[in-house]
C-alpha cells in the first residue's frame, strides 16, 4: 500500500473519549435556570446543526426562534392541555406517577426553538427519498441531535417537548404549509447535571442493556 493512500482515522483516541463523555452527559433537560444564553452562542449552535447528514443533501431542517411572549404563552397552553389529557389517560393505572413528572421546561427555558421539516424542499433533487420519504424527517432529527451534542459540549441543556398538538403549534408559529413540526426544544443552563436520565432516576423506566437490542442475521 502506498503511504499516501494509507487510511488513517480522522478522530484520535482522545477525541473519541471526549465524544463519549459528551454523550454520557447529554440529557433531556426539564429544569432550567432563567439565566440568559448569549445570542452568539445560540447562533453557533444553529450553525453547527447544519453539519448534520441529510438524505440527498436535502438539508430540510427549518428553525424558528420562539421569542414572542404571546407565542410562548400559546405553546405553554398547548402543552398544558395535552399534558392534562395524557394524565387523565395514564393515571388510572399509574396512581399519580405521571403527574409527578416534570415534562416541559417551557415555563423557564430562556431559549425556545421550534424545529420543522420542509417536506416540499427541492434541495437535493429528491435523491434517496423515493422509497422512504420519511428520511427527510429523519434528517431533521439528525440536525436536532447534532445541535444537542454541541449544546452539551457548551455547557447547555436541551429539552425536547413532544407533548403538544402539532397542528395547533404549527398554526401558532405561522410557518409555510409544507413545514412539518418535528420538535419544540427548550435550551438553557440546567439546574442540575447528571449522567442518569431523569426518568430513570424517578423510576419511570430503566435503561435497556445494549446486548439485548442487537440481533444477527
Amino acid at each position: 500500500m502506498h503511504p499516501e493512500r494509507e487510511w488513517k482515522p480522522v478522530i484520535v483516541p482522545e477525541s473519541f473519549d471526549q465524544l463519549v463523555e459528551i454523550l454520557k452527559w447529554r440529557r433531556d433537560v426539564r429544569r432550567f435556570r432563567p439565566d440568559p444564553v448569549d445570542a452568539e452562542l445560540v447562533g453557533r449552535l444553529l450553525s453547527v446543526s447544519q453539519m448534520a447528514p441529510s438524505v440527498g443533501y436535502s438539508q430540510p431542517w427549518r428553525f424558528v426562534l420562539v421569542e414572542s411572549e404571546q407565542v410562548r404563552a400559546e405553546l405553554r397552553a398547548n402543552f398544558e392541555a395535552e399534558n392534562e389529557a395524557a394524565a387523565a389517560e395514564f393515571e388510572p393505572e399509574l396512581g399519580g406517577k405521571y403527574r409527578g413528572l416534570k415534562l416541559s421546561g417551557l415555563d423557564v427555558a430562556p431559549v425556545q426553538i421550534a424545529v420543522f421539516c420542509d417536506m416540499a424542499t427541492t434541495t437535493g433533487k429528491g435523491l434517496g427519498k423515493r422509497t422512504m420519504a420519511e428520511t427527510l424527517q429523519y434528517s431533521v432529527v439528525m440536525a436536532i441531535h447534532t445541535l444537542w451534542l454541541a449544546a452539551t459540549a457548551a455547557g447547555l441543556g436541551v429539552g425536547w417537548v413532544s407533548i403538544l398538538d402539532p397542528e395547533s403549534a404549527t398554526r401558532c408559529l405561522e410557518v409555510p404549509e409544507s413545514w412539518t413540526l418535528i420538535a419544540l426544544l427548550c435550551v438553557g443552563y440546567a439546574e442540575e447535571q447528571s449522567q442518569v436520565p431523569e426518568l430513570e432516576r424517578l423510576g419511570w423506566e430503566k435503561a435497556e442493556p445494549a446486548a439485548g437490542l442487537v440481533v444477527r442475521r
